[in-house]
């Protein structure tokens, strides 16, 4: 196979992580550019690296493409040929297994866990591999809510990305209608291709999940397949504050809401607002990073 190339730049942990972000907001993305950001060293936790793998050599644009992540001042970055091997596979070795609650994911190239759910996403083919700490927030949010008793048998994943957050609610919930959906039509094809991968039965049925593209819940099948008694959504706190009375009417009274993609603080806040006018009270909130995870259920129409 050919050789590969990798473009590098070092910067703190929060430009790093906001540089992820970005990346993540952006629906017209050169997906041969993958794009993984890590620690250089256990020792130096706010020490990060961003690192971009790309089949060929970079031109103009994909340099362009790579410093546009970073706002403001572009750190030095890095060009260099990768040996005369699987450029993706060496991507991949950039992503180490993450753990949150009973859930173990890995890329392919790493082996199953024992005791452990495990799901094989390969890296950075679309937001929600589980690297990003909203997502391995929202596996342990999910797996915590199981363990207190809470029941679902209709689960929407809004921005589900590769599919992983309603793969995992299935695997928590097997008897379970799952509707997922994404924006961006490539997540269609990443579904499909992990759903296979991961032993996740597609379609309408119990135990299976139905991949839709659609902003929001502006779609046929989502509002037919409601309401739901979990709705998960993993996407970023301005379209969180706006699908809040959407979000108000596709969700059963009593049902569970799992919302991430809000740093803490301001962005917290708002969203917190936003939802308790739509009737949603808080129940229980994590936080990983810099990154806040937080569930709601619906409040009854004659509660308070």
């Amino acid at each position: 196979m050919s050789a590969g190339w990798k473009l590098s730049a070092f910067a703190p942990k929060r430009v790093v992580q906001a540089a992820l972000l970005a990346h993540d907001e952006i629906e017209e993305w050169d997906y041969d550019l993958v794009i993984s950001g890590s620690e250089i060293a256990e020792d130096r936790p706010n020490d990060w690296v961003l690192e971009g793998w790309y089949p060929r050599r970079p031109r103009a644009a994909q340099k362009q493409a790579f410093a546009s992540l970073f706002e403001g001042k572009v750190p030095s970055i890095t060009i260099e040929k990768l040996p005369d091997e699987d450029w993706l596979t060496l991507s991949q070795q950039g992503t180490p297994p993450i753990r949150a609650g009973r859930f173990y994911v890995h890329t392919p190239d790493y082996p199953p866990a024992d005791n452990a759910i495990n799901f094989a996403i390969p890296a950075s083919q679309a937001f929600g591999t589980g690297q990003h700490e909203t997502t391995a927030g929202c596996l342990e949010m999910l797996d915590a809510m199981k363990a207190r008793g809470i029941v679902a048998r209709r689960i929407a994943d809004i921005g589900t990305g590769t599919g992983l957050l309603g793969f995992a609610a299935l695997a928590l919930w097997p008897y379970a209608e799952a509707t997922a959906s994404d924006i961006d039509p490539v997540c269609a094809g990443v579904v499909a291709e992990n759903a296979a991968l991961n032993g996740v039965t597609p379609g309408p049925e119990r135990g299976a999940m139905t991949m839709v593209i659609a902003d929001g819940m502006d779609h046929p099948l989502l509002k037919l397949r409601g309401p739901y008694d979990l709705l998960i959504a993993n996407i970023l706190s301005g379209p969180l504050v706006e699908l809040a009375p959407d979000f108000g009417r596709s969700v059963s009274p009593g049902g569970s809401l799992v919302l991430a993609g809000l740093l803490a603080g301001e962005q917290e806040q708002a969203v917190r607002r936003a939802y308790r006018r739509a009737r949603f009270r808080p129940v229980a909130r994590l936080q990983r990073g810099d990154w806040a995870i937080l569930w709601f259920r619906r409040r009854h129409s004659y509660g308070r």
